[in-house]
């Protein structure tokens, strides 16, 4: 049956007369849902009931210092998603191979809910003809009706393994549970220990080749030494490069110490050139002739100096001693010069030294030069043979750890049992009490739906009842017009909203006027819900902006707050200065018009704003959450404005200028303001003021 739009439009339902027939039809309502209900149930009693048992197993690596290998940190990844390895260990769950153990661990063949042979008309006639089921056969079919009632599944975001299995005996349901999971831990216990019993013998199959080949590797370095005489000596150095360090350090030697000689003759020659004593030189006074000279000099010296206290210096024994102590003087000078010679003598024979070193240097690097060449080759052999030991030596570590695990069957599989199988108390299936409840919320709701239909047809009005207006009920508001709303939209008091300015903002330049329609569309849309309005230039400007936006808005029926922190106007009711002094409260300073379409809030009692108060700027947030728009008049942006107070609000910051800025200005303006914490800003310019004549 079809209805068109005037029909639909038409037809009211009455819910008093739907009620009405509901209730007058309850007695049928209740019997046919009774009657359904003891079908039901009689129907569900005939139905097997069917158990679900569950057990649950981890999957993850196992790791035992205790069985770890020695080379092992125990930090190793599979490398393999976690989903990949769940699935992988889900199919080995319910592979043929697990449940197979199931069913002979637990004698599934016998069972006769797995085996098929309950109620069969024909097993005594096989029986009697001596043809029975094949075990294998038998065995193919109970693994196969295993198969359809166990379901493994893996819980969302974890490693866990659920195994489900439903039986019509909840004991044995829950056995086949937990032998099900014993099975696949045994099973992957039983695949790690065959996966470490082949390494070992593939090990050990290595190892025997590598002892070979590094028998071979060493045995080639020691005869490749033996035949190009690569001898080593102390700190695995060779012999030449030994010796060649040897003589390089005697011949250093050997020329600091003719260097050295030389140096101290010519000092010693240069002292008795001039004249100078040469008492004082240590080579001098190491002579044994030197030594006993000043000794006989200093006692003549002693007797001199006694005899002076007596006698004249021209006595005769006076001359005498101090004839002795002059050619004492000279034979120090011959046998400094004597030393000088000596050392002359001793740099010679350095010299001689060195060039005879350094000739047996050149020998010895022509021989260095081959024993070079040929330690390339022997280092080559040396890597081959270290690199062979090497892996020999760790397969041989490899091979011990994974015989020991072999030999005690130390393996930890990745798998356990973390909840076993209980006997489940209520079955699975059938949910006797949910069906039930079905049959009786279908039941009920299908008659009351053809109640509803039958009273919606009976009572559809005529063609002739469609034509006729309803009357308006009594108390039935009508929408006021545009101007009405425009009248009632204007407060009671005007205190905290500026005078109107000079400027009209409904003849705007073009640019300007774009702007601002686009902000009155996103106002509109309710993409924009706080503005904050400052002057650069004129504040009537700002002023005649705020005004034409408010009355925009006011026209449109919403609901506005209008935040007055420029006017500096001191009013006997608190406001925005009084509650950035902390005088004040949120709810002291917010009041409403009469009609509750615009919500004022004042300058306050006090001259100024606190400019380090954060609260004018929450007062703006939370009136933002009342109000549909938020509109703050902040005074002009200088160093001493209120536009501080509210950064970090949420608001589109619009700047009214007397005349288009600069590119440059714009762009400084914007960084301004984003440095305020005002994510978004607009400048807009004034239009033109225009010579009315009366």
């Amino acid at each position: 049956m079809a209805f068109t739009d005037a029909d639909m439009d038409g037809a009211q339902i009455d819910m008093k007369a739907v009620l009405g027939a509901v209730w007058r039809h309850r007695v049928r309502i209740a019997l046919v849902t009774l009657l359904l209900c003891v079908l039901t149930y009689v129907l569900l009693s005939f139905v097997p009931k069917t158990y679900e048992a569950s057990a649950s197993l981890l999957v993850e690596p196992r790791s035992n210092i205790f069985l770890r290998a020695a080379n092992d940190t125990g930090n190793g990844a599979t490398g393999i998603a976690d989903s990949v390895l769940m699935s992988s260990q889900v199919e080995l769950v319910q592979s043929s191979q697990t449940l197979l153990q199931v069913v002979r661990s637990e004698n599934l063949v016998e069972v006769a809910e797995f085996n098929g042979s309950r109620g069969s008309p024909l097993d005594p006639l096989l029986a009697l003809l001596g043809r029975k089921s094949d075990q294998r056969n038998l065995e193919q079919k109970v693994l196969a009706r295993l198969a359809k009632k166990v379901t493994v599944i893996r819980e969302r975001d974890s490693r866990v393994i659920s195994i489900l299995v439903r039986s019509e005996d909840r004991e044995l349901a829950a056995r086949i549970a937990n032998a099900l999971a014993e099975a696949h831990v045994r099973r992957r216990a039983e695949l790690s220990l065959n996966d470490t019993v082949d390494a070992s013998d593939w090990l050990e199959s290595e190892i025997e080749k590598l002892r070979v080949r590094v028998v071979e590797a060493e045995s080639a370095v020691a005869a490749f030494r033996i035949q190009n005489d690569l001898f080593e000596g102390n700190n695995n150095t060779s012999l030449v490069d030994q010796q060649l360090s040897g003589i390089a350090a005697q011949i250093t030697a050997a020329q600091e110490r003719g260097n050295a000689a030389r140096s101290r003759a010519d000092l010693i020659n240069g002292l008795l050139s001039s004249g100078q004593p040469i008492d004082g030189l240590a080579d001098v006074q190491n002579s044994v002739v030197i030594q006993r000279l000043s000794e006989n000099k200093a006692q003549l010296q002693g007797q001199r100096a006694q005899l002076l206290a007596t006698l004249l210096p021209d006595h005769p024994q006076i001359r005498s001693i101090t004839a002795q102590i002059r050619e004492i003087d000279k034979q120090v000078l011959a046998e400094g010069r004597r030393v000088a010679d000596a050392l002359q003598a001793e740099a010679q024979i350095e010299e001689a030294l060195t060039t005879s070193l350094q000739e047996e240097l050149a020998r010895l690097k022509i021989s260095a030069s081959s024993a070079a060449t040929s330690s390339v080759k022997l280092q080559e052999l040396e890597r081959e043979a270290k690199a062979q030991r090497d892996l020999l030596e760790t397969y041989l570590g490899r091979f011990r750890d994974a015989s020991a695990r072999t030999d005690t069957g130390a393996a930890l599989p990745d798998v356990r049992v973390i909840s076993v199988a209980l006997a489940p108390l209520s079955p699975a299936s059938p949910k006797t009490a949910l069906i039930l409840i079905a049959i009786v919320i279908v039941s009920v709701s299908v008659q009351i739906g053809s109640i509803l239909l039958s009273e919606l047809a009976v009572g559809a009005p005529s063609g002739r009842e469609q034509g006729r207006t309803p009357p308006i009920p009594d108390g039935y508001l009508k929408v006021p017009s545009t101007a009405e709303g425009a009248a009632k939209a204007v407060p009671s008091h005007r205190a905290p909203i500026p005078p109107k300015g000079r400027a009209d903002w409904s003849e705007n330049t073009a640019l300007s006027s774009a702007r601002l329609q686009a902000l009155l569309e996103e106002l509109e849309r309710g993409g924009e819900t706080t503005l904050i309005l400052a002057a650069l230039d004129s504040q009537e400007d700002c002023n005649s902006l705020g005004q034409y936006v408010l009355e925009r808005l006011m026209e449109q029926g919403r609901t506005v707050a209008v935040v007055d922190a420029q006017s500096r106007e001191i009013s006997e009711q608190p406001g925005i200065s009084d509650l950035s002094a902390g005088q004040a409260e949120f709810g002291e300073v917010v009041f409403g018009n009469e009609n509750g379409d615009l919500t004022e809030v004042f300058w306050g009692r006090l001259p100024d704003i606190l400019p380090q108060s954060d609260r004018p700027g929450t007062l703006v947030e939370a009136l933002a959450d009342i109000c549909e728009i938020v509109v703050v008049f902040a005074e002009k942006v200088s160093k001493d404005s209120s536009l501080p107070v509210f950064s970090g609000v949420d608001a589109t910051l619009v700047l009214v200028a007397e005349k288009a800025p600069a590119r440059g200005e714009v762009e400084a303006l914007c960084a301004d303001a984003h440095a305020l914490g005002f994510k978004k800003s607009v400048i807009l310019v004034a239009p033109e003021q225009k010579l009315h004549v009366a």
